[in-house]
């Protein structure tokens, strides 16, 4: 397994672990529909873009990289809401390789980067009801701070609670 900085032309990859991660990931939590509606070939131009925009260190794109190819990925840059604070915007992998330990992986690669970039604390968002998401976060250091917010992803009304941890 290998963790690199992603470039445009992992875009397609990356759209694949996307869909296919939220698709496993929220069923159940957002609408069928809007995950069914779901397509990497839709999603591609989007990553192909937040990849050539990144700005080492301070932003990027991991992805985890096996012999099967990008089955994860996250992305990090600077907080939207907070200043001087870093935020995980997205780590996901495909649902074959959960519990493998390539989570862990991607985010200890990231938080590294985070300090490289001297990032002292980071933000990130998961979703209230997501509990397996919140289990993965809170075993590596992660807890809510009291900062929730309403998403209306697929026309559902979606809480979405603010976790933070240090950088130290």
């Amino acid at each position: 397994m290998q963790i690199r900085q992603a470039w445009p032309d992992d875009a397609s990859a990356v759209a694949g672990v996307y869909v296919r991660s939220w698709q496993a990931a929220f069923a159940g939590l957002v609408p069928q529909h809007y995950l069914d509606a779901m397509d990497p070939s839709r999603e591609e131009h989007e990553w192909k873009t937040r990849i050539a925009d990144t700005r080492w260190p301070a932003s990027g794109l991991l992805v985890a990289e096996s012999e099967a190819g990008i089955v994860g990925f996250a992305n990090f840059g600077p907080s939207r809401d907070t200043p001087a604070t870093a935020e995980i915007g997205t780590l996901y992998a495909i649902p074959e390789v959960w519990g493998t330990g390539i989570g862990k992986q991607l985010m200890l690669a990231t938080l590294t980067r985070l300090r490289q970039a001297h990032y002292a604390q980071a933000t990130l968002w998961v979703l209230e009801d997501n509990k397996r998401a919140r289990r993965f976060y809170e075993a590596a250091g992660w807890g809510a701070d009291g900062t929730a917010v309403e998403d209306s992803t697929g026309g559902a009304s979606l809480h979405k609670l603010r976790y933070c941890r240090s950088l130290g």
